[in-house]
């Protein structure tokens, strides 16, 4: 993989769709090894990493921190001249459902609402009749207990997915995605955010033309979920932009510490 792009502090993996490909087709090859991660980076998510350091910690330990929004795609391609795709969880999604064609792979929906979780599953297998959903879960809005995780763990491990889309919401998704990598066994787990509700029709995902202008946050920002979002894209997004200003003048320096997983599993995790 190519050198990683320091955005305040966390380091981007430019990659392209082709390269990530060939990246989840040789970690699921390995279906006892432990899972991976491809982290779906954007601004909000490095803003929240410069005041949390358990998620400065969990994107920068992704096994794939792929830039989720144009402007970073368009920073990595024009400033650092480099090949890179923008790797958003609808987009990554979509992507691999259609790669399933040739390589068979096998998904799991863990998250969103039970109502949005079946709407994303029938969406996905409506657009993409090839494609084989093994399972899906909506947790509860509320922490599971040990034994009740031990049981998903148990089911989705017996299942044995390729890829693992995970909707909880930020950054709950993310501590999920961290706790987990190692409990279930070779799978790619995305955390999937608002995927769930484009695909199951609760929000309306923004044109191509939009997505691509990199104004999808306007989009979304005026649309029915403005009490929800309006906090991440005016005040979040401006911590971005007042970071990323002092890292271009170098008023401030940002390190970015990347950690490499090691390929280990816990047995606990194994169903009887």
């Amino acid at each position: 993989m190519k050198k990683h792009v320091n955005m305040v502090g966390v380091g981007l993996d430019p990659i392209t769709y082709e390269e990530l490909f060939r990246k989840v087709d040789g970690w699921i090859a390995d279906k006892q090894g432990r899972s991976h991660h491809i982290a779906c980076v954007n601004a909000f998510n490095v803003a929240l990493s410069t005041k949390n350091k358990e998620l400065y910690r969990i994107y920068n330990s992704a096994d794939i921190t792929g830039a989720d929004g144009m402007p970073f795609v368009r920073w990595i391609r024009t400033v650092e001249g480099t090949p890179c795709d923008r790797i958003a969880a609808p987009d990554t999604i979509l992507q691999l459902a259609e790669h399933a064609k040739i390589k068979n792979y096998t998904f799991y929906l863990y998250g969103g609402s039970p109502d949005v979780c079946v709407k994303m599953k029938d969406y996905l297998e409506e657009q993409f009749p090839h494609i084989r959903i093994v399972g899906h879960y909506s947790p509860p809005f509320r922490e599971l207990t040990p034994a009740e995780d031990d049981q998903i763990v148990a089911e989705i491990n017996r299942l044995k997915p390729d890829i693992i889309c995970v909707g909880l919401g930020t950054p709950k998704q993310d501590y999920w995605i961290d706790t987990h990598l190692e409990k279930i066994r070779g799978s790619v787990l995305i955390a999937s955010g608002a995927t769930f509700d484009f695909f199951g029709g609760r929000i309306k995902m923004a044109p191509t033309f939009i997505r691509k202008s990199g104004f999808e946050w306007v989009f979304r920002l005026l649309g029915k979920d403005f009490k929800r979002l309006w906090r991440r894209y005016i005040i979040m997004h401006g911590i971005f932009i007042g970071n990323f200003f002092l890292q271009l003048t170098h008023l401030k320096k940002y390190e970015v510490k990347k950690i490499r997983r090691k390929e280990t599993f816990t047995p606990a995790a194994v169903p009887a």
